[in-house]
């Protein structure tokens, strides 16, 4: 392997992070992509079916060993986690786990950041001020050079299907006045360029869905459409992205939908992870658009009621190791 690794945080340490990292080593420790844990090596070593541990102070150290030893820059806990009991006393230790990534990352020590679950109620507890990793990102690259739109921007990958989101972690009944032209346009033109910049897909199609039931029915069932989505399509195509819509959601996500457009803009959270989980439910990506670094995640959380049982399975973050790998390289 050549090149610099990838740099995989390892979430919190109280759930299948741990675990699953291990495992996503001893799947891909000969084939690779490589990559550097940032995390506390003796929660990995005591992970089950723990891979062996070696701590690393450097990249190049992490790529050269890479196919006999999980490398480990390693920061620890001040206190040992027990498996399934979250604690805020970890949290800035994953924090700083996050942080240091990124830096790696924005100094090009290493080719991108994948992120392991993180729970964000205990972060909350310890004063984290962040509705999760993707808005965190983007705070933390706020003030790196970046040629483009900015995001951050949620992408979900599974299949044959990108989906991205114009809100993220909004209840239900905040969304229709969380909706802008402005923050629609935006993320529209963060998923084409990333489309064509991370995905290398010379002329994307974006298909944008409504809000309500049946796009709004002419504005019979809400007029969000006729007074945001639409207005925000338009001003797309006037910035030279081909953007198509609003679409009825329910009848946006079949296969023949999909062969027609490279990603979905979506308007909440449901409206897009539903179909990504039901496509593949287990393979799934999380991506973050619009940042200077590439930044990968697992599209599941720290799923502390098997945490420390040896059944997590590895899947999604074997996949987003690849996709981050793969974006590096396109980027470069």
């Amino acid at each position: 392997m050549s090149g610099p690794p990838l740099a995989l945080t390892l979430g919190d340490p109280a759930g299948v992070g741990p675990e699953i990292v291990a495992k996503a080593w001893t799947a891909l420790r000969e084939s690779g992509p490589a990559f550097v844990v940032v995390g506390d090596a003796q929660a990995l070593a005591s992970a089950p079916g723990a891979a062996p541990v070696r701590a690393v102070h450097s990249s190049d150290e992490a790529t050269r060993i890479f196919a006999s030893a999980l490398p480990v820059l390693d920061l620890p806990l001040k206190a040992p986690v027990v498996a399934g009991q979250p604690s805020a006393a970890a949290a800035p230790a994953i924090i700083r786990w996050i942080e240091t990534a990124v830096g790696l990352a924005l100094s090009r020590t290493v080719s991108g950041v994948v992120t392991a679950p993180i729970a964000k109620a205990p972060l909350y507890e310890a004063g984290f001020k962040f509705p999760g990793h993707t808005e965190f990102l983007g705070e933390l690259t706020t003030q790196a050079a970046f040629d483009g739109a900015r995001g951050p921007v949620m992408m979900l990958t599974a299949a044959d299907l990108r989906v991205t989101l114009v809100t993220v972690h909004e209840p239900i009944a905040r969304v229709p006045a969380a909706l802008s032209v402005e923050k629609i346009v935006t993320a529209g033109l963060v998923t084409a360029q990333a489309l064509r910049r991370d995905f290398g897909i010379a002329a994307p199609r974006i298909a944008v869905a409504g809000l309500n039931p049946h796009a709004g029915e002419s504005g019979g069932i809400g007029r969000e459409e006729i007074e945001i989505v639409d207005p925000a399509v338009r001003a797309l195509k006037d910035l030279g992205v081909d953007a198509r819509g609003p679409y009825p959601s329910d009848s946006l996500f079949p296969a023949e939908m999909r062969a027609g457009y490279d990603a979905a803009l979506c308007m909440f959270h449901d409206q897009a992870l539903i179909p990504v989980k039901m496509l593949d439910f287990w393979g799934g990506v999380n991506v973050t658009l619009g940042l200077p670094i590439v930044r990968t995640s697992p599209d599941h959380g720290t799923a502390f009621d098997i945490a420390g049982r040896g059944i997590a399975r590895p899947d999604s973050l074997i996949a987003a190791i690849r996709l981050a790998a793969d974006i590096a390289g396109r980027r470069a």
